[in-house]
Formats: C-alpha cells, sequence, structure tokens
C-alpha cells in the first residue's frame, strides 16, 4: 500500500490506543480512536477521510453519517447486533457492512442461564437479605424459587447463542422449546430440542423464555401486552438479546400487576436507561410491586476480558482482509448491495 488506510473507531468499549487492533492489522492500517456516544462531537473531516469504520455500539450510523463517508470502503461492527448502522443507506453507498458474530456466545448464552439460576434459586434474594440482616434472614423462601429439573424453557431465536443457551439448559434436565421461523427445518432436531410454529404457543407453555433474535421491523416489541399476557403468572422472562424486542413500558404493567413473575434484563431500549420510562421511575422511587422481581445488568452478558479481546482482534481482521482484498466475510448487508448493482 502507496500509504497507511485511516482506520475510524468513533466509540471504542477499551481504554487502552488500540494496542491490539494496531497489532492485527499491521503497519498498513493507521487508527484514529474516540470513546464518544454522538456522531456531532467528532469532527467532520475525520468521517470524510476515514477509509473503513470498525464501530461499536455506542454511535448510530445512520443515512446523514454515511453520506459523509467519502472515502470508507467497509464499515466493520466489533459485535453482533447491528441495528444502529442503516444497511440499506450503506449499501445505496456501496459501503458492506460486516459483523462479528464469532464472539461472545459462551459469555451471553452463561449469562441468561445465570439469570433464570439466580431467580429460580433465589441467588438474589437471599443475598440482599443477607447482607442486611445476616441472622434474622438466615432461611429459606424465595418466591421464584422452582425445581429447574423437569422445567420448561422457551427459547426465541435458535441461532448461535440460543442454541449455546440450549444445550445449557438441557444440562440441568430442562425441557427446552424454541421457536424461530427463519431456522431451517430440522434443525432443533439436530441439537435435541422442541419446535413450535408459533410464539403464542411457546409463552403459553414455559415456564420461562429467554431471548436470543436480533432486532429489525419483525422483533420490534415482538413481546408486547399481548404477547405477555400468554405467559403464566409464576413465569419469568430474561433478554440478553436487544432492549426493543420487549415493549418495555408494557413489561413494567406485566410486572407490578403480578401477571408474570419476574424479569432479568442485560439489554434496555436506551442505554443506558431512559430514567422517564415508567419502570425505571417506579425503580427511582423504591417500587415495592418490583421488590425481587428485576433483575437489571448493563449490556454486560457478552462481557469478559476474553470475549472484548476477540470482539477486537476479529474484526479487525474482518477490516483488514477485505482492504487487502482477501475478500469479506460476515457480510450483512450483502444481498442490499446486490440490489443496488454492487458486487
Amino acid at each position: 500500500m502507496s500509504r497507511a488506510l485511516s482506520i475510524l473507531t468513533p466509540d471504542a468499549q477499551y481504554d487502552d490506543d488500540a494496542e491490539l487492533e494496531r497489532e492485527t492489522a499491521g503497519a498498513d492500517f493507521a487508527f484514529t480512536i474516540f470513546r464518544e456516544r454522538e456522531a456531532e462531537r467528532i469532527d467532520e473531516a475525520q468521517w470524510r477521510a476515514a477509509d473503513a469504520l470498525l464501530v461499536w455500539h455506542e454511535v448510530f450510523i445512520d443515512r446523514e453519517l454515511i453520506a459523509k463517508l467519502d472515502n470508507c470502503r467497509v464499515i466493520v461492527r466489533a459485535g453482533v447486533g447491528f441495528d444502529h448502522i442503516d444497511l440499506d443507506a450503506a449499501a445505496a453507498a456501496g459501503i458492506p457492512v460486516c459483523n462479528t458474530p464469532d464472539y461472545g456466545t459462551s459469555e451471553v448464552a452463561d449469562h441468561a442461564i445465570g439469570m433464570l439460576l439466580a431467580f429460580r434459586r433465589g441467588l438474589m434474594f437471599h443475598d440482599q437479605r443477607l447482607q442486611r440482616s445476616p441472622v434474622a434472614e438466615f432461611k429459606p423462601g424465595a418466591p421464584q424459587v422452582e425445581r429447574v429439573r423437569g422445567s420448561r424453557l422457551g427459547i426465541v431465536g435458535l441461532g448461535r447463542i440460543g442454541t449455546a443457551t440450549a444445550l445449557r439448559a438441557k444440562a440441568f434436565g430442562i425441557e427446552v422449546i424454541a421457536y424461530d421461523p427463519e431456522l431451517p427445518r430440522g434443525q432443533e432436531i439436530a441439537v435435541g430440542v422442541s419446535r413450535v410454529d408459533n410464539l403464542a404457543e411457546l409463552l403459553e407453555t414455559c415456564d420461562a423464555v429467554s431471548l436470543h433474535t436480533p432486532l429489525n421491523e419483525q422483533t420490534h416489541h415482538l413481546i408486547d401486552a399481548d404477547a405477555l399476557s400468554r405467559m403464566p403468572a409464576h413465569a419469568v422472562l430474561i433478554n440478553t438479546a436487544r432492549g426493543a424486542v420487549i415493549d418495555i413500558d408494557a413489561l413494567y404493567t406485566a410486572l407490578v400487576e403480578g401477571r408474570i413473575a419476574g424479569a432479568a434484563l442485560d439489554v434496555l431500549p436506551e442505554e443506558p436507561p431512559n430514567m422517564n420510562r415508567p419502570l425505571f421511575a417506579a425503580i427511582e422511587r423504591g417500587d415495592e410491586r418490583l421488590k425481587d422481581r428485576l433483575i437489571l445488568t448493563p449490556h454486560a452478558a457478552w462481557y469478559s476480558p476474553a470475549s472484548r479481546a476477540d470482539a477486537r482482534r476479529l474484526s479487525t481482521e474482518t477490516l483488514t482482509r477485505y482492504l487487502r482484498g482477501e475478500g469479506l466475510r460476515n457480510c450483512v448487508n450483502a444481498e442490499l448491495l446486490k440490489q443496488y448493482g454492487h458486487h
């Protein structure tokens, strides 16, 4: 290469100066690192000069921003979800968008099962009480405790993480039911789980439901008031996918009215949370109706030091491979690129 290619990261999720990225890419690439949540906080000249974007999940890569990417040849997401990137606008501009699906699978599946166990074994309940009053509260009796073996877990989305979660659940003696309209027939047999063809059946017959679906037009508010009303009153809902898959205001109503037993959320429709939402306003004022009914983690299901290193290394490899002419991998707007005449 005649010059070092410019790689812009607007929202780095690490503390160093892209040391792993620079080591992985080599001397042909120059990295410019920001840690912003808003694109406007980065000078427009930086966007226009970038040969490629290596992005996390804080800054929206929308149509207006893509119009400024004069030199950009590829956008790579250092992570799985890409609902914050306008795939159509990128394709119209001839820019492939790639994600990094081969990291964090184990961590997210572990997190989902951990959330289920936290409810069913009363881990949070007992810990909070014993921390407050070790002698008086030294007794069992958490409200969501139920035998795990023999229970039914519904998994919405049997992709990589959904499958990993299903296999972990089976090891606990849980019967797993999957709903995934995009899944090829017979894939559930390979995993050894049952399958239903409509979401209502899964919701009505499972003791817990874990969401593992991408966020798109079909899955936005997939779990709405109607869906929540179909769940048994003792059921718990787990979301380690994307926040907007659940109508969080409807979830608040279902929790405070006792329509479901509990919810464990690693992802929210707005992150950090919008404190004007009824759920978070209720948390802030200490609403007793939510007590012991809600587990929150800060979009941390994917995280471990090893997982973050994998995301950084693999995303950098995807980007540099393409810029060196070694082909695309994990392209998520390939069909749109074809529609716009880019091959």
